[in-house]
Order: structure tokens, then sequence, then C-alpha cells
């Protein structure tokens, strides 16, 4: 009886895939661009969870990419936490973009210290969202941010350089971004309950952030 009842209570876990017969639940945090929205199983980030940005350099629209959902969540009064950011953020950008700086915390932190943080903000609960950049992060150390965005119900956005993109990852969603001419192409690289979408996903003009 008692293994009918774990597995039981693994199949209503929602983080399970169970192929395409059963659709994931729809996201209550749309990314703001339909087209992504679109390429997604979850039509949006996946709650509570760890995405994870790989860059091909800095500065392509990384923080454009998450601005909407920035702004949605501090509207709608919940902290946006920013760790030890690698440059300055262009407040205006985000203010324009409409992020209540009412409900921004910028904390600096050295590289260690800013994974510790971020774990802290993410199992704590107390954000809405919570940004990072553990550009040397492994395996382990992003498992534990992950666990931490589950445990604390919390959305967490890392940046790190396309690099990793061969290092396995435990976040739910990956996504890697390209610069082109026109703005700037997201693909996608891991999603969970999903396969990933053949083709890139255009994004519009970058704003400075």
């Amino acid at each position: 009886m008692g293994q009918v009842v774990a597995l039981d209570s693994l199949l209503r876990d929602q983080r399970i895939w169970r192929g395409h017969g059963t659709a994931p639940a729809v996201s209550k945090q749309p990314t703001g661009f339909a087209a992504l929205d679109e390429a997604l199983p979850t039509l949006g980030w996946p709650e509570a969870s760890l995405v994870e940005i790989l860059l091909a350099s800095d500065g392509i629209g990384e923080l454009a990419l998450v601005l909407p959902t920035l702004a949605r969540l501090s509207s709608a009064g919940k902290p946006i936490v920013v760790i030890a950011p690698p440059y300055r953020p262009y407040v205006p950008a985000w203010q324009h973009a409409g992020v209540a700086l009412s409900q921004l915390q910028i904390l600096d932190a050295s590289p260690r210290d800013a994974l510790w943080a971020m774990e802290q903000v993410l199992r704590a609960g107390c954000a809405g969202a919570v940004l990072g950049w553990p550009m040397k992060a492994d395996d382990h150390a992003l498992r534990r941010l992950q666990v931490a965005a589950e445990t604390g119900q919390t959305l967490g956005f890392v940046f790190r350089a396309a690099t990793a993109a061969n290092n396995p990852s435990p976040a739910p969603l990956r996504l890697s971004m390209t610069s082109t001419p026109r703005g700037g192409d997201v693909r996608v690289l891991k999603c969970r309950g999903g396969l990933p979408p053949p083709r890139p996903i255009a994004l519009p003009p970058r704003q400075r952030c």
C-alpha cells in the first residue's frame, strides 16, 4: 500500500512530464512576448523555478527579455531583487518599462556571497523575482538555486555565458540569446514539459537596460 501511495503522490507532482498525453498547466507568469509564450509548454515562465539565460555576449537585450515580467510583479507590490549585477542597471529604462522602483532592490556581493544570497532570497519566498549572474556556478550550485526557488515559490533568473550550454543544468527552462541587427534571437534549449522549438524566436529591438 505504501508503494501505491508513493506512486500516486509522484503522479500528482506537476514537475513530472507525462508526455504528449497531458498538457502542462498554463503558467501565471507570461513572458510579455507572445512568440516566446507560444513556444513554451506552459505559455509562460515555469512557475517557482529557475530560468537560465545563456548569453553570447553582455548587453544584447537580456534584461529587456525579463522587464515585462518584472514590471508586472513589481506593480503588484512584489519585490524584485537584483543580486550582484555585472553592470549598473540603467534605472530610467527600467522605470520606462513599468518597473516600480519602490520594489527594486539591488544587492552588491562577491561572486561566492552572491550565490549564497540568491539562494537565501529564493528560499525565503519574500520576492516576486530574483536575478543573479552566477557565471561560474556548477551543476550543484544551480540545483541548490532550483530547490530554493521551488521551496520559496519564487521565480529566479540566472544569466550565464553561452559556453555553459555544454554543461548539464537542472533549470526547467534554458534559453540562449544572440544579438541580431534587428534586435535579438532567443533559442529554447530545454523546456520541461515539452520539446524545444526547432527555430529561434525573434525579439523586438532592444533598449538600453
